[in-house]
């Protein structure tokens, strides 16, 4: 058999292992939407904001990098990714290198921890330990997420409710505890700080299903429980279009429920892009399909939360 033609490490790092168009949406939007409401609020504060994104940004990089780990170093029979295991054949990616990358990762995670601490408390390191231990419990070990079939149900918690209330909570707190050298602060999460991020939860989990779709012959065989292994396929498309639809009715009780101004409503200005995914994930199954549908899905995710952080923040 011929061998591929090497590939640079650029591509291999950053396109194949990275994958920003994927991660850096999905990582953004929830901060985006904690942000807006921080400014409805009065307690945006931009520097804590910046460092916490930083630091789960970072966390979640180091979850992607561990994921790909495991698949190359537990599951190469399978060639899910042939060009990571070429690359590992060629000598231009080493499992050392990948180890040294998650742990660089992990480290610089840790820089802004003392600043977080001193502003928002010891609740900020609760919250970086939630992350990494989602992070890296997604794919890793006998008991992961996967295995145990609640990585759906887990993103949207991490994404729709910790996310966004921990990046409120880092705003809010900051004003509080900033110099005072307490480790907790007196701030108490109002329910839209727990609820906000639910459109973001459902439509970043959506990011995920299309993954699942798309690797569920590979899943199987690594002993993954994932939506459509669990489901099947029109159970995850089912998901799919309920997570689409939750996104786009909880701006109207933002609106008539919480008392958020009608500005929430311009996430509809994403309603025709979130139609098309829908309806490519109804119809389409082929991976040529499917796999540009993650990036689109992950676009999708962060334009509605910048569009609803906007609605948020007007009063």
């Amino acid at each position: 058999m011929a061998r591929r033609p090497a590939v640079s490490r650029r591509t291999i790092w950053v396109d194949l292992l990275l994958y920003p168009s994927h991660t850096l949406p999905t990582a953004a939007a929830p901060v985006v939407v904690g942000a807006g409401l921080a400014v409805h609020d009065g307690v945006f504060r931009p520097l804590p904001m910046a460092l916490g994104f930083l630091a789960s940004w970072l966390i979640h990089t180091a979850g992607v990098f561990t994921d790909n780990y495991d698949l190359i170093a537990h599951h190469s029979e399978l060639r899910e990714h042939p060009e990571l295991l070429d690359a590992l054949d060629q000598g231009s990616l080493t499992f050392a290198r990948l180890r040294a990358a998650i742990i660089t990762c992990l480290v610089l995670a840790l820089v802004p921890g003392p600043y977080l601490l001193h502003v928002a408390g010891f609740p900020a390191v609760v919250l970086g330990v939630v992350g990494i231990l989602a992070s890296l419990g997604y794919s890793l070990g006998r008991y992961s997420m996967t295995r145990l079939g609640v990585a759906d149900a887990a993103f949207f918690v991490m994404f729709g409710v910790v996310a966004v209330a921990g990046t409120y909570y880092v705003q809010a707190a900051a004003g509080h505890l900033a110099g005072t050298g307490f480790l907790f602060a007196p701030v108490a999460l109002p329910l839209s700080a727990l609820v906000a991020g639910l459109p973001v939860g459902g439509l970043v989990t959506n990011v995920l299903l299309i993954d699942d779709l798309r690797d569920r012959r590979f899943d199987i065989l690594k002993g993954w429980r994932t939506p459509p292994i669990r489901f099947g396929v029109r159970g995850t498309r089912v998901e799919f279009a309920a997570f689409t639809s939750l996104a786009f009715l909880m701006p109207l009780w933002f609106w008539l429920g919480l008392g958020f101004s009608p500005w929430v409503l311009l996430t509809l200005l994403t309603l025709p892009e979130a139609v098309a995914v829908v309806r490519t994930i109804w119809t389409r199954d082929r991976f040529e399909d499917l796999f540009p549908m993650t990036p689109r899905a992950a676009r999708l995710a962060l334009a509605h939360s910048v569009l609803l952080a906007i609605g948020l923040a007007i009063h």
